[in-house]
């Protein structure tokens, strides 16, 4: 198993976060990383979502919503036949403060092809950092944060 782990500070409430989060419809226009996403965030759900890691090609995948607690956590799974490449992608919000919310965003690696993919998981990381530092930009200028 191998796991990402980022995170970074929002000046605006759980329940903004998740607003701006969940507006998928938005993504296009503001997230650098998930280029797009079609369904709803809900529990057994399935969403069809294109990412492009920076510097490396698109890729579309149909996860299923494993939770869907507003303003607290949405996670999805998704599989690859064979047990080669499995993606458990996770974004959690927890309250920093009056106002303020730590936004964690990672996922849990497995399959059989993980030893092989170093190389795209450091882009991967990185473009959980891009959408990170969009999320906040976007969520900060929408709920008129300071910065």
């Amino acid at each position: 198993m191998r796991e990402i782990h980022t995170e970074i500070e929002i000046e605006a409430a759980p329940e903004e976060v998740w607003r701006v989060l969940t507006d998928f419809g938005a993504y296009p226009s503001w997230n650098p990383f998930v280029k797009s996403v079609s369904g709803e965030p809900r529990e057994g759900g399935r969403l069809e979502i294109f990412v492009q890691v920076p510097g490396g090609r698109g890729m579309r995948f149909t996860p299923e919503v494993l939770r869907a607690e507003p303003a607290r956590e949405l996670r999805w799974i998704g599989r690859m036949p064979l047990n080669l490449f499995n993606g458990e992608h996770i974004f959690r919000l927890e309250p920093a403060g009056p106002g303020r919310t730590r936004f964690h965003h990672g996922e849990r690696f497995t399959g059989l092809l993980i030893p092989f993919m170093g190389g795209t998981l450091r882009k991967v990381r990185r473009g959980y950092l891009l959408m990170n530092e969009a999320l906040k930009a976007r969520v900060e200028g929408a709920a008129g944060g300071t910065r």
